[in-house]
């Protein structure tokens, strides 16, 4: 039986186990990418409607009431199942980023979340992760939504799209701290994914990017940083950021996820990675229907 067989195989087994200061400054004599001069332009539909444009405001207070009523991690709730289900996740990813096993993974505490094709709920997966991660102790977490073609992080939060990431790649915002947002959980920052681009690809696959991605890993020790990326198959985005991260979550979707497009979504990774698979949407024979399911290997275990 493959690793991915077994990981939806485990699933229907699957038991519930059980910072810092505000950012100074950030990559200097970076060149930001000229589109003019790039010979790729293909274009991209922009729907900003949504989108925020100013970027002084760089306090975000998140409805903590709201995000539990639509069932996603409460922190203040100690014993709902979906609580306790990020917290099995969650110790791994952590274990693997701060453990033993990261002096074997380059930028180990750096931890993309996607999936095979659209609709299979990797970006709640990435958010209620980040959710999850801040209610550590000892630990903070960066969530930085580059899915720049169809953001979904803020609008999961109950926010708008703002200035982001792409507005820091282009080098309209010279410094991260610039699109960096801070919440009203202590240990959660943000950047949103920001305006749409026709050369998105080139931006997130930029020397830029790399160097930001290392100063996310670097900086602070205590850090993990979530990355919510585009689905896999059929998006050359992906698989750049796949380069740039040492932990990888492929959210499958029970009712809809194929063995061969998550073998296929596999291969587009670094096989270096440590990969993780998050069943979604799964049906418990205990509960009825259920969030997910979790395995994880690495590197063909």
């Amino acid at each position: 039986m493959s690793t991915i067989e077994k990981a939806l195989a485990k699933n229907k087994k699957s038991k519930v186990d059980n910072n810092e200061a505000t950012e100074q400054q950030s990559l200097n004599d970076r060149v930001p990418p000229d589109p003019k001069k790039s010979s790729c332009s293909v274009e991209v539909q922009s729907n900003n409607s949504d989108y925020e444009s100013s970027s002084l405001n760089k306090e975000l207070e998140l409805d903590l009431s709201l995000l539990s009523q639509k069932g996603m991690v409460d922190n203040s709730v100690e014993r709902r199942l979906i609580n306790e289900e990020y917290r099995a996740i969650k110790r791994k990813i952590l274990s693997n980023a701060f453990g033993p096993l990261s002096k074997t993974i380059e930028r180990s505490n750096v931890v993309m979340v996607t999936s095979s094709k659209p609709g299979e709920g990797k970006t709640f997966t990435a958010v209620n992760l980040a959710l999850s991660i801040a209610s550590e102790q000892d630990k903070t977490v960066l969530l930085v939504d580059a899915d720049v073609l169809r953001p979904n992080v803020m609008k999961t939060l109950g926010a708008q799209n703002r200035e982001g990431l792409i507005e820091y790649l282009l080098g309209e915002k010279k410094e991260i701290s610039d699109v960096m947002l801070s919440t009203n959980i202590p240990k959660l920052k943000l950047i949103a994914a920001g305006k749409s681009h026709n050369l998105s690809n080139e931006l997130l696959a930029s020397e830029v990017m790399s160097n930001t991605v290392d100063e996310f890993s670097t900086r602070y020790k205590d850090r993990i940083v979530i990355i919510d990326t585009p689905p896999l198959l059929g998006i050359n985005e992906t698989s750049v950021l796949a380069n740039l991260a040492g932990q990888a979550i492929i959210v499958c979707d029970e009712g809809r996820s194929k063995i061969h497009d998550i073998k296929n979504a596999v291969a587009h990774l670094n096989p270096e990675m440590a990969i993780g698979f998050v069943v979604n949407k799964s049906l418990r024979e205990d509960n009825g229907p259920g969030y997910y399911g979790y395995y994880y290997g690495s590197n063909g275990s």
